[in-house]
């Protein structure tokens, strides 16, 4: 979608103007994956209008391959238009315009599902399910087990105004199941499922995926790795990850799991930040890095997005990342980012290793 953001602080009946942006769950992955030198392509549609082509021409600059975006002369392209205040306030107001948008009318039929199969992981989100029942199909398909099923990333994304009936719960489980990768909010997993007791109940009810990342806010996040996936989880195409696909529906699977606290942070916005964090987790993943430093990577994404006023923000330079990544754990939970950080290179002797 297209994103407007205001110019001040305020309600929205009283802000006066507001600068335009992009936003959008999937392509800020596919922004933020090709900002850090990543092969990346975005599938999905807009319309045939101004707004369409300023979100292809966007999306593209980042580096991301937009041949796949379908035009919908019918449909307009979505836009909304959100408040300066915290996403987490009660001040904090969104208001979307997307209903009979292009993206709501994707489909089996009119997505390439081909270009959609083709990479190593395929990122996917819960909000793409909430927009229409062709979305939904959409997105069934894609998860489905098969043969040209890439590694499945799947972000739960729950939005509970944008479900048209009760069956939004059942319907996210039922697609995080298929998954390989899922990624789920400790608090979102109570809101979805009434999931209580931490990261090991989230676990329980979702014990098929090879990983499953639970954010824990502020606090951290867990990541859960099945014994077969904990090493080499990228494989190349046709390689076992592939041809294996998820683990049967109701399949327990022996795991082992991993905390990783956040970093201490001074938030400009909290918009695009679990964007930005399954970015950077999927970006070590692609590098085959250790679960630990996944996570780091993924904190460390997630704090460039926190600092930055917009959705989308240039994530750390890899080397930057990789030399904070590699820190001792004492070192790491001394850590505090600010606004611009991302550009302040430390030099190698500033930061120690373990």
């Amino acid at each position: 979608m297209v994103t407007f953001l205001p110019t001040r602080p305020g309600r929205l009946a009283d802000v006066p103007s507001f600068d335009r942006a992009i936003g959008g769950a999937e392509s800020n992955v596919a922004c933020g994956l090709a900002a850090a030198g990543f092969a990346v392509r975005w599938v999905s549609r807009v319309g045939a209008d101004g707004f369409g082509d300023h979100l292809v021409e966007t999306v593209g600059g980042y580096g991301v391959d937009v041949s796949s975006v379908g035009r919908d002369p019918a449909r307009p392209t979505g836009v909304y238009f959100r408040t300066a205040g915290d996403r987490a306030t009660d001040a904090h107001e969104v208001a979307y315009y997307r209903a009979g948008s292009a993206a709501s009318a994707m489909s089996v039929e009119n997505v390439d599902l081909s270009a959609a199969r083709a990479g190593r992981v395929l990122h996917l989100s819960g909000i793409t399910a909430a927009l229409s029942d062709t979305c939904l199909s959409l997105l069934r398909e894609l998860t489905a087990p098969g043969p040209e099923r890439p590694l499945v990333s799947f972000d739960v994304n729950h939005r509970a105004g944008l479900w048209r009936d009760a069956d939004g719960p059942r319907v996210l489980l039922e697609l995080a199941r298929r998954a390989d990768i899922v990624f789920v909010g400790e608090d979102e997993a109570e809101e979805v499922w009434g999931v209580v007791g931490g990261p090991a109940a989230v676990r329980a009810v979702l014990p098929e995926p090879s990983v499953l990342v639970v954010k824990q806010g502020g606090k951290g996040a867990t990541a859960f790795v099945s014994a077969a996936a904990e090493r080499g989880l990228v494989a190349p195409r046709g390689g076992a990850a592939y041809r294996h696909g998820p683990a049967p529906l109701g399949r327990s699977q022996s795991t082992s799991s991993i905390f990783v606290p956040a970093l201490a942070v001074d938030v400009v916005a909290t918009t695009g930040a679990g964007d930005a964090f399954a970015a950077g987790f999927l970006s070590a993943t692609l590098r085959e890095l250790p679960l630990r430093d996944r996570l780091r990577h993924g904190h460390l994404w997630a704090a460039a997005a926190l600092t930055a006023p917009g959705d989308l923000a240039a994530p750390p330079a890899r080397a930057h990342a990789d030399r904070l990544v590699a820190v001792g754990d004492d070192t790491w939970g001394t850590l505090r980012l600010g606004p611009g950080w991302t550009q302040a290179d430390p030099a190698p002797e500033e930061v120690r290793t373990p």
